[in-house]
This record gives C-alpha cells, sequence and structure tokens, in this order.
C-alpha cells in the first residue's frame, strides 16, 4: 500500500504532496511557492507576510454565511533529523513515506507530519467543494520549529478571524486548550589549539541508539540524552585518575529535540588504555540498565582513531565537561493545575565546535509558568557563567493560558461525543504552541488544538498512526459546521 492509497484521500494526497516538497526551517521558499502555486491552480485568495507566512481565504458554503470566520493554522516547517547511516539531503530530497500496518513513517529520517499533516487537512478544505463551513481562512507560518518567528512576525490586521483551530497537536480525541513557553540558552567555550599529544593513542567514544524525541512532548518519558551519557563517561576518567585530551565534541542537533547521538576523540595514555575501556564497559552496563525501559537499544562504543592535529587546551576541556555534566536536564517540575502534566523542563540539546575555535553548547527550557521558565533558564545560565563560559538567551515566547470556558472547546467537545459516542479529553501540553503569540497580537482570539495521533516526533522514528487521520479529518469537519452563527 502507498500513501496515495489511504483515507482519506484528498487529505492523504495534499500530504504527500507536502512531503515531496523540502521545507527545513529557515529554508521555506520551496514550500512557499508551492503553497502559491496550490492557491493558483485553485483559484484561492491569497496574502503573504514580510516574514513569508502564507494567509488564503475561502468564502462560506451556501447557507453558513453567517457563522464567524475560522482560522485553520499549521506551521510549513518540519524538523529534520535523520540516521547516521541515511545519506539525505534536506534541501532538495522528497521524504519518502513508509506504510508499516497502521503507520506511516519515514525512511531513515523524520517524516515531517509534524506539521504537514495540518497543512494537508487545510489545503484539502481550500481544495474541496462539498464541505459545509463558514467563512474560512487558512494560515501556514514560517519557522515554528526554531523559534516560532514567523508567528513572532504575525502583525496586527493580517488575519480577521475570531476563532482559531491550532492543528498542531499530535493525539487524537484529546482537545488542547494551554501550552507552555519557552526560551533559549546558548553558551559559548572559546578555546586554545594545542599538538596533540604524540605519545598518546586515540579513540572515539559514540553514544547511539537512543531514540530521541520532541524535548517538549517527550521530556517525561526518560529518555536517554546522548550529550549527558557521553561527559558523564568522560567525567567518570577525570575521577578515576586516566587524564586525557579532548580532541573533538559533538553531540545532538537541535534545540527542541532530546539528543540521540553524541561522541568524541580522546587521546589516553597507552597505560590507561585498557583502563578506560574496562570503564566503558562497567559504564555501558550501568546505562543500559537505567534506559532498559525508556531506551534499550542505548550504545556507547570506543574505538581507535588517528592521532589529530591539535587538541582542546586542557582549561576549556575540563570547563566544557564540568559545566555539561553539571547541567541540568529533564523535567524540573510537574504542574500541581493539571495532573500529569509536566510544568517546567529542560534540554541539554546540543553541543558543537564551530569556527574561530569555540565551542556552542545549545539548551532549551519550557515552563507554563512565566517566572518558573525564567528560573530554570537562569538556572542553566548560572551553570555555564560559573564555567567562564559567554552565556546568550533568546527572547523566548509566550505560553498560552488555559480557558476551560472557551466556546469553541465546547462546540469541539459536543461534535467530538457526538461523532463517536465518547468524550474528548482536554488538555494542555507541554510543548509549545504558536497559540500564546497569536493572543499577543490578537487577544480576542477564542483558540483551540487538536490533531491526530503521532509519535516519535522530532526524531527518524516520527510516524503518525493511519487511522486517526479519518477520525481527526471527521471531526474537523463536524466542529466547522457546527460552529454558531453570531
Amino acid at each position: 500500500m502507498k500513501i496515495t492509497d489511504l483515507k482519506p484521500e484528498i487529505v492523504w494526497k495534499f500530504f504527500h504532496e507536502v512531503t515531496q516538497v523540502p521545507r527545513p526551517s529557515k529554508k521555506e521558499e520551496k514550500i512557499i511557492k508551492y503553497l502559491e502555486g496550490f492557491a493558483e491552480q485553485y483559484n484561492v485568495l491569497i496574502k503573504k507576510d514580510e516574514a513569508g507566512n502564507i494567509l488564503m481565504f475561502k468564502p462560506a458554503t451556501p447557507g453558513y454565511e453567517k457563522l464567524p470566520t475560522v482560522i485553520l493554522q499549521s506551521h510549513m516547517d518540519m524538523v529534520c533529523e535523520k540516521n547516521s547511516d541515511k545519506e539525505f539531503d534536506f534541501d532538495n530530497d522528497p521524504i519518502e513515506t513508509v506504510v508499516d500496518g497502521d503507520w506511516l513513517r519515514a525512511n531513515g529520517t523524520t517524516l515531517g507530519a509534524d506539521n504537514g499533516i495540518g497543512m494537508a487537512a487545510e489545503l484539502a478544505i481550500l481544495a474541496s467543494d462539498d464541505i459545509e463551513h463558514g467563512p474560512i481562512e487558512c494560515l501556514f507560518t514560517v519557522d515554528e520549529e526554531t523559534g516560532l518567528t514567523g508567528a513572532k512576525a504575525l502583525e496586527k490586521g493580517f488575519m480577521n478571524g475570531e476563532i482559531l483551530l491550532n492543528l498542531d497537536s499530535e493525539d487524537e480525541g484529546e482537545l488542547f486548550i494551554g501550552c507552555a513557553g519557552g526560551k533559549d540558552t546558548q553558551a559559548s567555550f572559546t578555546y586554545e589549539p594545542v599538538a596533540a599529544p604524540e605519545e598518546m593513542l586515540y579513540f572515539k567514544i559514540t553514544v547511539s541508539g537512543l531514540n530521541g524525541g520532541h524535548s517538549g512532548g517527550d521530556i517525561h518519558k526518560g529518555l536517554g540524552n546522548a550529550n549527558k551519557l557521553l561527559v558523564r563517561y568522560l567525567y567518570l576518567l577525570m575521577d578515576e585518575d586516566m587524564p586525557f585530551a579532548l580532541a573533538t565534541i559533538d553531540g545532538g542537533n537541535l534545540r527542541n529535540a532530546i539528543a540521540r547521538e553524541a561522541n568524541a576523540v580522546i587521546g589516553l595514555q597507552p597505560s590507561d588504555k585498557e583502563k578506560a575501556r574496562v570503564l566503558l564497559n562497567t559504564f555501558a552496563a550501568d546505562v543500559e540498565n537505567e534506559l532498559k525501559h525508556a531506551d534499550p537499544n542505548v550504545k556507547l562504543t570506543m574505538e581507535s582513531a588517528d592521532r589529530p592535529a591539535t587538541a582542546i587546551d586542557a582549561v576549556t576541556t575540563l570547563k566544557v565537561i564540568l559545566s555539561m555534566h553539571a547541567c541540568p536536564h529533564g523535567v524540573i517540575a510537574m504542574s500541581h493545575d493539571i495532573e500529569g502534566l509536566v510544568e517546567t523542563s529542560t534540554n541539554l540539546a546540543s553541543v558543537k565546535m564551530k569556527e574561530g575555535n569555540t565551542i556552542v553548547i545549545g539548551t532549551s527550557q519550557r515552563s507554563s509558568i512565566n517566572s518558573s521558565k525564567l528560573a530554570i533558564a537562569n538556572t542553566v545560565k548560572a551553570c555555564f557563567e560559573m564555567a567562564g563560559a559567554d552565556v546568550t538567551q533568546g527572547d523566548g515566547y509566550p505560553g498560552w493560558t488555559p480557558n476551560p470556558n472557551s466556546q469553541i472547546l465546547k462546540v469541539a467537545e459536543a461534535s467530538y461525543e457526538r461523532l463517536f459516542g465518547k468524550k474528548a479529553k482536554i488538555m494542555a501540553i507541554h510543548a509549545g504552541l504558536e497559540c500564546g503569540l497569536f493572543l499577543e497580537k490578537y487577544p480576542y482570539l477564542d483558540m483551540i488544538s487538536f490533531g491526530p495521533t503521532l509519535q516519535d516526533v522530532h526524531s527518524p522514528a516520527e510516524k503518525i498512526l493511519i487511522p486517526t487521520v479519518e477520525l481527526w479529518w471527521q471531526h474537523l469537519l463536524e466542529t466547522l459546521k457546527s460552529i454558531p452563527a453570531k
């Protein structure tokens, strides 16, 4: 079976088209061109702002003219992650989709159902002539995944709708009415390149096999973080009095993804070679035991490497390892208002060697309480400042405070129960959504977020549960036609 054989056909048709268009964050030119071509093909009114956000319009079907205007919203960019053995160019290659039983996944890369499936639903509604609805505006935002910059740049007056349906949630049968806010903290160390000691033997230490995942939606699962595991081992070497030269260190990629892989090239004294290997084996066994439920495929390996020309100076090496080891990662606090909801978390996302002899460590913090978001961001900042790093922080983005009295929530609840004979769950989410930013410019908006079931987003294991797309599509259409007139 192929993706184009799935039902509802019109939604999967447009999702397939979206997957064929490269759309990394901050590189949305090709998907914008696709959307403009779609508008021309289907004779849809379209406008674009300076940031690249797209808004399309569709008038009400006969008999529904008095309904309030509804904004359907999704983001057009995708997280670009791949397995290390997968040859793939996200700037140019189409996603290779695989129907795997009831799931759709990609071949070795992220699928981009986050949030391509939301785009597909909007396009299906715009292209259809047999759906009942009031006036509709379809908003497609840029660069949600690396800073929500499209939503931040949205101008007042760009949209006119009174209700917004965000199509960027990942659990069918759950209606989301709130989300966490977020902030990024980045630390930079400048090192002195020194000649790699000739008397040492060199090895590459690799952490792999982790699931990774969304730093908001999956942070509570206890998944392994490759960056933390790598520096734990390097710290143990120091603690066991086995001095080493750190030549390279690299781990993780995106601020909103839990690091799946990390590696370092180190030099060891020949007399410490076997002790370091035994230590790694012991540490690997400990890690396998710790992660046997959450990340059972974790691997830690040590293999010989060529002697590099240079290494990082000893002082900076110490600062990087100590600060990364001390930097918190994971759930910091659970909500006292909503049972089971993560309130505050932080993600040690990446460590990269950059031009100018710098080592850059990326982190992100989230919380549904603004003061707690600032507190954990400053905790991470202080951790790296104590080690002498140059620390910068982004402006962040606001959370979305739940409104249990939302009128569109009541409509969506009633529509779901009428269709399926059971109640939808009312939820808040720890991941960041653009809704809080929309409220800053459009404080009158009545909003909910809902979507089909996705798993392992922001990782190459990302997949979408095929039957839930049909359920979500039915619910979306039922909700649109059930909104009361003004």
